[in-house]
């Protein structure tokens, strides 16, 4: 026993003088450096930068071994440390005071989706547009002038039935609220308006829908969005840390002093906390497993749901709004995600709103707060200790064996509420959603969130590090960096696209070796001249269609950029470039095989030069047939719409090109079209390679000029030899043009808006009167509460309740469709994913 202590001894002041080793370094190297202990208990000073995949997930086993035991352990490890120099963590405080959204939309028949009625939402909001006819669209009441406040270091649950707003709610809080939608109200984070930072940035907000890059895996998807949030506050924080330990001669556990160092430093492509977000979302079976879509078999549809909540959670947002992550994961999945959340926001000082369907007891019951919203208003705020007992001032009971969620999203219902009415001595009418909303204002709790809200936050409390005020994470050329990488990946898992359009080049290549081989090619007449053009006009025309899948892998990633440029990930010119950078290599190797193959095969002029000019043009064709698809898919945004648009774009480019009709054919008012289309240019500068050189020099009998100019004049190409320049100059400009413009196009353009929504006239009225309280049988309605709470007579309010009844049976409307019950059967079904090498 003594030889094993005065072991441990050496080790722990062998260990004490790397640690003062390292503390005599200057800040900015201290923060980088850490001690590292090894599986067999030796330690080794290391390099943060260099911590490898090894050595993360050992980190990783020692912190966080089993993440539903160890994860709070793990926490309170690091808040102990931060709380022991006395930092403070910065904390956010997010307020919303009468908040009124408004949709506008077209309502019964004209909702419907029809050539005729989308024809006409054109023309009339074209028309609307210019104030010449009154927009027809109804506007739809979303929220109803709520209010309420979501306190840092507690779990706020929002819940409400379908339609009720909750969507709404979290992107207006998170400020990525549409365009197309009517705002009005205020939003506050620790008493600072939106405009006074980047809200996208300083909260997270996670959506109900799954979007993904198939080609990735889930490893992958995380670190890249780590890698463009960057790490915040982290490292100040860090630096202040390290500085306030040096003074207080503090020597911090060495495994969560590299796990604080390693999350701080950005740049990194596989970072410490990725490795960790994926244990706590228990991703860690499937983190090298293809994510999937359509065409990819990937993860499962629990697991890729986690990946979309791990998406947001690598990155160093304070404040989670989070949209329906429950949907497709068990109850015992949803638990552990949702305790975890809850022991980060509680340790750690973070703000969360989560939206959840029908989430089991033992999910409900780790909330602090609930949020009810129905039809739009806040029904009840406050702690969940309270909901129950506010439902029971109303007159409503939730059973015994009942979940309280569900109760809670039942009981404003029409057709639920009367089963849970407690009150047995008092005759049951339904109380709506807006009286229910007024009677919490008069609650305890109401009156309590009243006077908090009516008291302005303090700003001097608000931690400089709280909101962020940087658009982007990291640095634009860090953006860039991460982009370029990914670009590469993506390249690299879709080889197989590259491999057949160069086994289709080599293909056509030899096809049109065999048609215009050299020994049928003749230099005597124009007519030979003329065949000559035509082999050049059909490799043009190869090399313009090599380029056409450009536009459908544009479209299939726009997606994921669309959801990717929304969070600020990165601007749009980040994703742009590294597509033109990295796919010029193939546009050489592509065209390089071409030419090589079929130059002299096919007998144009054995000039050196003109070879490599002839190569010249149509590297810059290829190049601006790619920028040109790029664009197409790009203002399509969608594969039906982009092949249509690319199409005709081919095809106007194709007839103005100069070649189908000659530029003396041409009508005088589409001579634009000619001096436009990029074809032309190319037409021109390869053709004039061609035939002003040695093999077309000599003059046919009764002509004064060579046979390449007369062959040239016939086509109405342009014989002057500084065309050839033109034309090249023409066709790397449109190049940078069209990828110039495919910036643009991502920047301002958004997706296509969901199908509309058909909504009919009846319920547009009902929600009207919900908002205003107009309607004549909502106001009987309140009327009657308010009576039967006053002791009204029983004869009378059983008068109103039959006259509802019989105006609810007279509106049924819609029709019996004939329904057959089918039976499905399934036998010695299998499912396997294949791992990437």
């Amino acid at each position: 026993m003594e030889a094993f202590s005065m072991s441990a001894r050496e080790e722990d002041d062998e260990e004490d003088l790397k640690w003062a080793a390292i503390e005599k370094l200057p800040t900015y190297l201290r923060v980088r450096r850490g001690i590292f202990t090894e599986g067999e208990g030796q330690s080794r000073e290391i390099d943060i930068k260099n911590l490898g995949f090894i050595e993360r997930r050992n980190l990783l086993e020692r912190l966080v071994r089993i993440a539903e035991d160890d994860n709070e352990r793990f926490l309170l490890k690091l808040k102990q440390r931060i709380d022991r120099v006395g930092l403070d963590m910065p904390t956010i405080e997010v307020r919303f005071e009468h908040l009124n959204v408004e949709a506008e939309a077209y309502v019964g028949s004209r909702a419907l989706p029809t050539i005729f009625n989308f024809s006409a939402n054109i023309l009339e909001g074209l028309l609307s547009y210019l104030h010449i006819l009154p927009n027809r669209k109804k506007p739809l009441p979303i929220l109803n002038d709520i209010s309420g406040i979501i306190r840092p270091r507690r779990m706020t649950l929002l819940l409400g039935p379908p339609s009720s707003g909750k969507t709404t709610l979290l992107l207006s809080l998170a400020g990525k609220l549409g365009k197309d939608l009517k705002f009005a109200g205020r939003v506050t984070y620790n008493g600072h308006g939106m405009e006074e930072f980047v809200p996208q940035r300083t909260s997270a907000y996670i959506s109900q829908y799954d979007v993904h890059i198939g080609e990735m895996t889930v490893r992958e998807t995380l670190a890249f969005s780590a890698r463009c949030q960057g790490v915040g506050p982290r490292y100040e924080m860090l630096k202040e840390l390290s500085r306030r330990e040096k003074e207080a001669n503090i020597k911090p556990d060495p495994d969560i002093d590299i796990y604080m160092k390693a999350a701080a430093l950005e740049g990194q492509e596989a970072n410490v906390v990725t490795d960790y977000i994926l244990k706590i979302l228990g991703l860690e079976v499937c983190a090298d497993t293809f994510v999937g879509d359509e065409m990819r078999r990937g993860i499962s549809g629990g697991q890729k749901k986690r990946v979309t909540t791990g998406e947001m959670l690598v990155g160093p947002a304070r404040a989670l709004f989070m949209d329906e992550i429950s949907t497709g994961l068990d109850t015992s999945t949803t638990f552990h995600i949702v305790n975890s959340l809850r022991q980060s926001i509680h340790i750690l000082n973070g703000t969360a709103l989560i939206s959840l369907l029908q989430p089991a007891p033992e999910t409900y019951d780790l909330f602090d707060d609930i949020i009810l919203l129905s039809d739009g208003h806040v029904v009840y705020q406050g702690p969940r200790e309270n909901v129950l007992e506010f439902f029971e001032y109303m007159g409503f009971k939730c059973p015994e064996r009942k979940g309280v969620a569900d109760f809670l999203q039942e009981v404003t219902s029409s057709k639920d509420q009367e089963q849970y009415w407690a009150r047995k001595d008092e005759p049951y009418s339904f109380i709506s959603v807006k009286e229910l909303a007024e009677a919490f204002q008069s609650f305890h709790i109401g009156q309590k969130l009243g006077d908090d809200l009516a008291v302005p936050f303090d700003k001097s409390r608000s931690h400089p590090a709280a909101l962020t005020k940087d658009k982007y994470g990291v640095s634009k050329k860090e953006l860039l960096k991460a982009c370029v990488s990914r670009e590469y990946l993506l390249m690299k898992r879709n080889l197989f696209v590259y491999v057949f359009k160069m086994i289709q080049l080599i293909f056509i290549g030899v096809i049109t070796m065999t048609i215009f081989i050299r020994t049928e090619m003749h230099r005597d007449t124009i007519t030979d001249g003329g065949i000559f053009m035509g082999a050049l006009f059909f490799i043009l025309i190869m090399i313009m269609f090599n380029g056409f899948a450009e536009l459908a892998m544009t479209i299939l990633k726009l997606p994921v950029f669309y959801k990717q440029r929304d969070l600020l990930f990165y601007p749009s010119w980040a994703y742009s470039l590294p597509a033109l950078i990295l796919k010029t290599p193939i546009s050489i190797l592509e065209v390089t095989v071409w030419v090589f193959m079929s130059y002299y095969v096919i007998g144009f002029d054995p000039d050196v030069g003109s070879f490599f000019k002839n190569y010249l043009v149509l590297l810059c064709l290829s190049q601006m047939a790619s920028g040109l698809f790029r664009l197409m898919g790009g203002l399509g945004r969608n594969i039906i719409v982009a092949n249509t648009c690319g199409s005709f774009a081919l095809l106007t480019v194709l007839v103005m090109g100069g070649f189908i009709l000659t530029r003396d054919d041409v009508k005088k008012w589409w001579k634009w079209g000619y001096w436009i289309s990029p074809l032309m240019y190319a037409q021109n500068a390869i053709a004039v390679n061609e035939f002003l050189g040695k093999s077309w020099r000599h003059v046919p009998p009764n002509s004064t000029e060579p046979l390449g100019v007369l062959v040239m004049k016939s086509r109405g190409i342009f014989p002057e030899p500084h065309w050839y320049w033109i034309g090249v100059g023409a066709l790397i400009g449109y190049c940078f043009l069209f990828n110039f413009l495919f910036t643009l196009a991502l920047k301002y353009l958004d997706p296509f808006g969901k199908p509309q929504a058909v909504i009919s006239k009846e319920t547009l009225a009902e929600r009207i009167a919900s908002k205003t309280g107009e309607n004549i049988e909502l106001s009987s309605r309140g009327r009657d509460s308010s009576e039967r709470r006053t002791g009204a007579s029983s004869r009378s309010l059983s008068w109103k309740v039959t006259s509802v009844n019989e105006a609810n049976q007279k509106r049924k409307r819609g029709m019996v469709l004939p329904f057959e019950p089918l039976s499905m059967s399934f036998d010695e079904i299998k499912y396997a994913v294949d791992m990437p090498q």
